[in-house]
């Protein structure tokens, strides 16, 4: 084990760089959520933070990176709550009921980051014209993935045979990820409760169908 004493110097820049992090991320997280995805340039949360331009773009080179790491704090809590309930065999059904209504109100509460977000992931898509490559750093869909809590929980039920094996696990959770990304664009004012109900439709709908014809459109809860 290395036990050599950290220099000084380096210990104050690293601190100094995370500081200047986070200070972009907060003054990104309130231009985003309040002007929008095209509105916002890098240089302007860069004078909202106290940084120079450059300092901005050595942290975050594109637009899309910076907006992925305001994000990624939101779909983090998602993932490891999925991980817990698979780590605690709950089932299924009810572990994705659960994280889909987070995922719907995440998306109300922070309606013009999700749309901003959304904003960049079509724009990001269109750019590269394929899927998401998990060695791209500039990638939002890869620096917040929003579908992945889904995904785990969707494999997982896959496997234990709690779900139809098809659709894959890939597929489906981005179909019901999509569906929500494309409302927070043209159903801002969509509530929380009318949007999930819509994923689990579309959810169970391919993976449980049995759920969808025992409630028959009378509004019962899912679980």
């Amino acid at each position: 084990m290395d036990e050599r004493p950290v220099d000084p110097r380096a210990r104050a820049a690293r601190t100094k760089r995370i500081r200047t992090r986070a200070a972009l991320i907060a003054a990104a997280d309130a231009a985003f959520s309040r002007r929008g995805w095209a509105a916002t340039r890098i240089e302007d949360v860069a004078d909202a933070a106290g940084v120079s331009s450059a300092t901005a773009y050595n942290h975050f080179p594109t637009k899309h990176a910076l907006l992925g790491a305001v994000y990624e704090p939101h779909v983090r809590g998602l993932i490891r709550q999925a991980e817990q309930d698979i780590a605690a065999g709950r089932p299924v059904v009810e572990a994705l009921v659960d994280q889909v209504n987070a995922l719907a109100r995440l998306s109300w509460y922070h309606r013009g980051l999700t749309a901003s977000f959304t904003a960049a992931v079509f724009d990001y898509t269109i750019r590269t014209g394929k899927t998401p490559d998990p060695e791209d750093e500039a990638d939002p869909r890869i620096l917040a993935p929003v579908n992945v809590a889904l995904l785990l929980l969707i494999q997982h039920g896959q496997a234990t045979g709690e779900l139809r094996p098809h659709p894959p696990a890939a597929e489906i959770s981005g179909m019901v990820v999509n569906l929500l990304l494309v409302r927070s664009l043209n159903r801002k004012d969509e509530l929380p409760a009318v949007t999930a109900d819509l994923m689990l439709t579309l959810l169970f709908g391919a993976l449980r169908p049995e759920l969808v014809v025992a409630r028959d459109g009378d509004g019962k809860p899912w679980v």
